[in-house]
C-alpha cells in the first residue's frame, strides 16, 4: 500500500488536505469497525462521547498526541486513548465536548486547536458511542495532565500510526466469545482496542479516493 500523499506536502497544506478528506462521505472501509460487543452489565442505549484526535504540527512530522489512562479508572484503566469523554447536556456538540474533555484532562487550551471535521462513530465495549473530533494542534503548548485520569501524555508519529506494517489485527478469547480487535505497538506502548480501532478509520477515511 503507498504512502499517504499527505506526507508529501508542506506543512502550511497538509491541515487544508486533512479537512478536505474529512468534509467527504466517509468510505464503507471506515464504518462498522465496532463488532457490536458489549462487557457484561454494559448493554442498552450507547452513551453519546466524543474524543479529540489531536494532529501535532511538529517540524519533524505530524505527531498525535495520546493519553494513557489512569490505572484507577474503572473504564478501560491503564490503556492508551485519546483525551475525550462524555457529551453532557451543556456541550453544543461532539466538538464542545471534545474540547471540553482534552481540556479538563490534559490541560491543553482550545485556542490551540483547529477543527478539521469528524470522523464516524465508534461504539465501545463498555457503551459508549464516540465520535472522533479530529483537531490540528499548534505548538508550543504546555499540558497539565490530570492526575487523576491521567497517567501519561506522549505522541507518535503520524507516519507511523499510518503505516499498515504497524497495524496489527489480534484475537482474544473473553470465556467462549472470541473477540477480534487491532493494535499498534509503539515502542514499549502497545496502542489497542478502541483507540487503535479509531485510528484505523482515520487511516481508511484519509486513504479513500474521490468518490469511495
Amino acid at each position: 500500500m503507498s504512502p499517504l500523499p499527505l506526507f508529501d506536502l508542506t506543512r502550511a497544506e497538509q491541515p487544508a488536505w486533512i479537512r478536505a478528506r474529512l468534509a467527504r462521505p466517509a468510505p464503507p472501509a471506515a464504518h462498522g469497525l465496532s463488532d457490536g460487543f458489549r462487557l457484561p452489565g454494559r448493554e442498552g442505549p450507547p452513551t453519546p462521547a466524543a474524543v479529540l484526535v489531536p494532529l501535532v504540527d511538529r517540524a519533524e512530522g505530524i505527531t498525535v498526541l495520546l493519553t494513557q489512562r489512569s490505572a484507577a479508572l474503572p473504564d478501560h484503566p491503564g490503556q492508551i486513548s485519546f483525551p475525550g469523554g462524555r457529551i453532557e447536556t451543556t456541550d453544543a456538540d461532539a466538538a464542545s465536548a471534545a474540547l471540553r474533555e482534552t481540556h479538563e484532562e490534559i490541560g491543553l487550551p482550545r485556542g490551540q486547536v483547529t477543527l478539521l471535521g469528524e470522523l464516524p462513530h465508534y461504539e465501545t465495549v463498555t457503551g459508549f458511542r464516540v465520535t472522533p473530533v479530529v483537531g490540528w494542534v499548534d505548538p508550543p503548548f504546555e499540558l497539565v495532565p490530570d492526575p487523576v485520569e491521567v497517567a501519561d501524555v506522549f505522541e507518535v508519529p503520524l507516519a507511523f500510526l499510518m503505516d499498515p506494517a504497524h497495524q496489527q489485527r489480534h484475537e482474544r478469547m473473553l470465556g467462549t466469545v472470541r473477540r477480534d480487535y487491532w493494535a499498534i505497538p509503539w515502542r514499549e506502548r502497545y496502542i489497542w482496542g478502541a483507540t487503535a480501532a479509531m485510528l484505523m478509520i482515520l487511516d481508511r477515511t484519509l486513504r479513500a479516493p474521490a468518490g469511495a
